[in-house]
C-alpha cells in the first residue's frame, strides 16, 4: 500500500469520533468482521488509526478505497463543510428518464478530457442522491485528496450541491461536467449557501413548509392580578403580545426553520448631493455590507420581537429568505427613481 495512501486513511480515522470509528468501519465494508474484531477501540485514536492503517495494509488498500471512507464520513458529518446551491437549465427538449450509469460515464469523460490528473469517486444513497467526489491534480501532479470537491445531485431536479474545493480554477469545468451529464442547458449558482446541508434541501425543495402547523389559540393562563394594577394596561400587553405572535407566525410559521448560519446584504446606492455644493468629483457609488450572523439565525430572528429587541412584524429582507431561497442580497436603487433630488451630506 502506498504511504500516501496510509497517511490519508490514518487522518481520515481520526476525524472520527472514537464511539463511532466501529459503526463506519462496518458502513465501509473493506475489512472483514474477523480484522474489526481485533482492533481495540477503548485505546487512544493514534493507536486505533495505526492499527487500522495495518489492517489496510494488509488488505492492500488503493486511493478508491480510502476515498470511500472519505465518502461516508462526509455524508454522515456534512457540516463540515460550506454548500453552495446551484440550479441548471433545460432547453425544453430533454428526456425525463435518467439513467445513472450514462451520467458518470458522460461526467468521468468530460472531466478526464481537460484534465488527466483527477480522482471521481461516486456513491449512490437511497433518497435519489448521487455523492461525488474530485479530487484535482494538475498535468505535472497527482490529484490532492486534502483539497476535494464534493457534489451532490438529485436526479430528476435541477438542483445541484456543490462543496468546492480550495482550488476554485476548477469549479467552471465542474460544472460543465455536470451539465453535460445531466443533459441540461446550462448551470447558475443561487445565492444561497450554509453548512447545513439537509436545510438547503428542505428551501430548495419546499420541504420545510410541510412542517408549518395550523394555529390554534392558547388559553392564557389565569394569574392572580392586585387591585392596585390597571386592567387596561394588563389587557393592551396581551393584545400586543398576541399581535406579535399572529405576525411572527406570518412571517416565519409554527414549524422548524432550515439552518442557515448568516445572511448578507450588499447595499448599492448613488451619493446625491445638491450640484451646486460640489461635493463629489466622481459619481461613484456608495456600497454598505451588512452580516447577519447566529447558528441558526432563522430561528434567532424569529425571536427577536417576542424578546422585544425589535419591532414587529420583522423587515420582509429578513423573512423572505426561505421563499427566496437565498441568503445573499444585492439592494440597488431602481434606476430614475430619485431623479433631481439630492440628499445633503
Amino acid at each position: 500500500m502506498d504511504e500516501t495512501v496510509a497517511e490519508y486513511i490514518r487522518r481520515t480515522v481520526l476525524k472520527i469520533p472514537r464511539d463511532e470509528i466501529k459503526a463506519m468501519l462496518q458502513t465501509w465494508g473493506f475489512l472483514s468482521e474477523a480484522q474489526l474484531q481485533t482492533l481495540n477501540f477503548h485505546q487512544i485514536k493514534d493507536n486505533i488509526s495505526q492499527d487500522i492503517v495495518q489492517l489496510c495494509e494488509e488488505n492492500s488498500a488503493d486511493i478508491k478505497q480510502a476515498a470511500v471512507l472519505d465518502m461516508i464520513y462526509n455524508h454522515i458529518y456534512p457540516n463540515k463543510r460550506m454548500w453552495s446551491v446551484y440550479r441548471m437549465n433545460k432547453t425544453g427538449e430533454e428526456t425525463e428518464f435518467f439513467d445513472i450509469t450514462d451520467f458518470k460515464k458522460k461526467f468521468k469523460r468530460r472531466l478526464r478530457s481537460a484534465l488527466k490528473n483527477v480522482t471521481i469517486n461516486f456513491r449512490e444513497y437511497e433518497d435519489n442522491a448521487i455523492w461525488i467526489r474530485i479530487a484535482w491534480g494538475t498535468p505535472y501532479t497527482k490529484p490532492n485528496q486534502y483539497k476535494t470537491s464534493y457534489v451532490v445531485y438529485h436526479s430528476q431536479t435541477p438542483y445541484v450541491f456543490i462543496s468546492a474545493s480550495i482550488l476554485k480554477s476548477n469549479l467552471p469545468l465542474l460544472c460543465q461536467a455536470l451539465v453535460i451529464a445531466s443533459n441540461y442547458r446550462d448551470i447558475h449558482e443561487m445565492e444561497l449557501r450554509s453548512h447545513s446541508l439537509d436545510s438547503l434541501k428542505d428551501i430548495v425543495f419546499k420541504r420545510y413548509s410541510q412542517n408549518f402547523q395550523t394555529y390554534y389559540p392558547r388559553p392564557v393562563p389565569k394569574r392572580d392580578v392586585s387591585p392596585e394594577r390597571d386592567v387596561r394596561i394588563i389587557q393592551e400587553n396581551k393584545n400586543e403580545k398576541e399581535r406579535i405572535e399572529r405576525v411572527n407566525r406570518e412571517g416565519f410559521g409554527d414549524g422548524p426553520l432550515p439552518k442557515l448560519e448568516f445572511a448578507q446584504y450588499m447595499l448599492e446606492t448613488m451619493f446625491k448631493s445638491d450640484p451646486k455644493m460640489d461635493v463629489l468629483d466622481k459619481k461613484e457609488p456608495f456600497r454598505c455590507l451588512v452580516k447577519f450572523s447566529s447558528p441558526h439565525l432563522l430561528e434567532s430572528l424569529k425571536a427577536l420581537a417576542p424578546a422585544g429587541m425589535a419591532d414587529a412584524p420583522i423587515s420582509p429582507l429578513l423573512t423572505c429568505i426561505p421563499q427566496k431561497a437565498r441568503n445573499y442580497f444585492k439592494i440597488r436603487e431602481k434606476k430614475g427613481l430619485f431623479a433631481g433630488s439630492f440628499v445633503s451630506p
